[in-house]
């Protein structure tokens, strides 16, 4: 009988323990800001009815989920974290206070094409502040400011925080009577940095639009200012409104010197609706975007008619961790979740051993007991495999006398235990 083939499926990831560690710790950070800056955390299901997923989401996305088998029931894993919290939001909403400011971590899963650093099943680290009725646009720049706070945090180095507005686009492409190809054009202009300008340009042709209206666009995607930029419409006008209003803001923030203002910036999902933004490394340019979100208006009107505009920010944190790890920076793996193992020569010592680890932990020390009969050298040898940074060995000497000496492991200092506790 062949043995069935163990390896991980293609856009999948697993790590081992000494990586994952590094991991959890980059997604401890993430979650510590966002609660230092108010965020409440939930925790929202992976599976849901097909038809509540992509109520407002569909093309692209729609050939993207994971479907379910179970029954005739017609269920999805989630694709974001963004659409179950609309779903929560309506669920919920009496038992919530608005502007309610909500995080959640977890995994969420896209059948697209696996590559490096883009998988098929990867964590989300959202924040995202929800409104009733209406949403100051302040909080849009309180949204993008978490970037900076966590990539100080996390020691990533310099990054650019590019912004821009739908609202610049969708009220210029009226002005180009060009507002019935709007959804098709920005899914266009959402790929633009991804291919070359002669692909950009036909596919723009694909959907009918002239050389001239091609060239005219090509032009404003990229201005780096508005200033000096004038259209008489009144969308393109509230787009540069909210945009002036939140950059000033993070200016105030002293978010100002990441901020770039980038008309190409789109977000690919449909239900963003005003400000945008995507950050990137500027050490590690073709990584591409780690961290983006937007503004959102509607995004509960297929579940509910009352109103709940957001703003939300979305940091990918297995993207950003691959990326990392290409460049040397995590996956070294010279981490432990233990402070001190205890080493008993044999059974005899497990008592007094184990009630010496249970002081130690509540002294706040992280403990393990290396319990397999093993010669005592060899006990070292997996301490040391194991990168712990402190071993006690116990033995009959020290059951008798009570006294406990503790070795670090790197310095091969040795302490006695009170004084190890001290520091």
């Amino acid at each position: 009988m062949s043995k069935i083939n163990t390896k991980v499926l293609s856009g999948f990831v697993e790590h081992l323990p000494n990586v994952q560690l590094e991991f959890d710790a980059m997604r401890q950070v993430i979650f510590d800001v966002y609660k230092a800056h108010g965020f409440l955390p939930i925790d929202t299901p992976l599976i849901y009815a097909s038809k509540v997923l992509l109520a407002k989401a569909g093309g692209e996305t729609e050939k993207q989920i994971y479907k379910v088998l179970k029954g005739d029931n017609d269920l999805s894993l989630r694709f974001d974290l963004t659409v179950p919290l609309a779903r929560y939001i309506v669920e919920h909403a009496g038992q919530l206070n608005f502007p309610f400011k909500v995080a959640q971590i977890g995994k969420v899963y896209r059948g697209e094409r696996a590559q490096l650093g883009r998988s098929r099943e990867f964590y989300q680290c959202d924040a995202d502040i929800i409104g009733k009725d209406t949403l100051d646009i302040a909080y849009d720049a309180e949204a993008i400011s978490l970037i900076m706070d966590i990539y100080q945090k996390l020691a990533l180095g310099k990054f650019t925080i590019y912004v821009s507005n739908r609202k610049l686009l969708a009220g210029f492409l009226q002005g180009m009577a060009l507002k019935d190809k709007q959804v098709a054009i920005l899914h266009i202009i959402d790929k633009v940095k991804k291919i070359s300008a002669s692909d950009f340009k036909a596919e723009l042709k694909k959907i009918g639009l002239s050389d001239a209206q091609v060239t005219e666009l090509t032009e404003f995607i990229n201005l780096k200012t508005l200033q000096g930029f004038t259209l008489q419409n009144e969308t393109f006008q509230q787009g540069v409104a909210e945009t002036t209003t939140v950059i000033d803001l993070l200016g105030k923030m002293g978010v100002g010197k990441h901020v770039q203002l980038d008309l190409q910036i789109v977000r690919g999902l449909d239900y963003y609706t005003g400000m945008v933004f995507e950050t990137t490394l500027d050490d590690m340019p073709e990584v591409g975007s780690v961290a983006g979100g937007g503004r959102y208006e509607n995004l509960v009107s297929n579940y509910t008619q009352d109103t709940y505009p957001g703003v939300g920010v979305s940091i990918g944190l297995t993207r950003l961790f691959a990326a990392l790890q290409k460049a040397g920076k995590v996956g070294a793996g010279a981490v432990s979740p233990v402070n001190v193992m205890i080493l008993p020569f044999s059974s005899a010592e497990f008592e007094f051993s184990y009630k010496l680890a249970e002081t130690l932990r509540m002294s706040g020390k992280r403990v393990d007991i290396l319990v397999q009969d093993m010669p005592i050298k060899k006990k070292l040898r997996y301490a040391d495999k194991a990168n712990v940074a402190n071993v006690i060995v116990i033995g009959s000497d020290e059951v008798k006398s009570g006294r406990v000496l503790v070795k670090n492991m790197q310095s091969g200092e040795v302490n006695d235990l009170d004084e190890f506790l001290r520091s």
